[in-house]
């Protein structure tokens, strides 16, 4: 049985920081890209960054330079650092993983991240 658990959310002061994490279990990690997606109320899953599994990282334009995801194949964990955070990234965070080729992801249940101004 596949398990993605997200842990790390909170509340945070605008200009904080938060790590999540994303802890998987019942996939061969190491074989998976792993990926953080974020959905404001009222919008659209949007994604946020992704790592495959060789290590590239991708990262979208609206959180460049202040998030930073890794992975630790040795704890089957990925992470986001969020640094920096503002009002607009108050969401729930969804970790993904999918394997290189498939169709199917598999996610996590979600964490509330919530940016007080």
């Amino acid at each position: 049985q596949v398990q993605l658990v997200e842990s790390g959310g909170g509340l945070v002061q605008a200009g904080g920081s938060l790590r999540l994490s994303c802890a998987a279990s019942g996939i061969t990690f190491s074989f998976y890209d792993m990926g953080w997606y974020r959905q404001a109320p009222g919008k659209q899953r949007d994604l946020v960054a992704t790592i495959t599994s060789g290590g590239d990282s991708n990262h979208a334009d609206s959180v460049k330079g202040r998030f930073t995801i890794s992975r630790d194949n040795e704890k089957k964990t990925v992470y986001l650092q969020m640094n920096s955070l503002n009002a607009e990234d108050t969401a729930v965070y969804y970790c993904s993983a999918i394997l290189s080729g498939s169709k199917y992801t598999y996610w996590g249940q979600g964490t509330q991240v919530t940016v007080s101004s």
